[in-house]
């Protein structure tokens, strides 16, 4: 995945971690959950690139929680996370936001 800008790899986004985490258990494969994680994240990104985000503000990062499981989690600027939740309310209130 790649956003408009080349530097979007550096800012610091992938870098989600909970506090607890780090620890790796022998015999979870974490890979197979990572990897399930990442279509999604994946998915989510290209989705977020056509709603006109920036990736180097806002995206989706594959990673596992601590049994092995795929988990997507969202990070990004909070400038671009309200945009997004003004988007998300617009549509609960059957209104498209504006958003193509």
């Amino acid at each position: 995945m790649s956003g408009s800008r080349e530097d979007w790899l550096g800012d610091g986004l992938d870098d989600v971690m909970r506090v607890e985490s780090g620890l790796w258990v022998r015999g979870v494969d974490y890979m197979a959950g990572w990897a399930v994680a990442r279509e999604s994240a994946d998915r989510l990104n290209r989705a977020l690139l056509r709603a006109g985000f920036e990736l180097s503000q806002f995206r989706a990062v594959a990673s596992t929680n601590e049994d092995g499981l795929g988990v997507v989690r969202l990070a990004g600027l909070p400038d671009a996370v309200d945009r997004l939740a003004q988007l998300l309310e617009a549509r609960a209130d059957g209104d498209d936001g504006g958003a193509r």
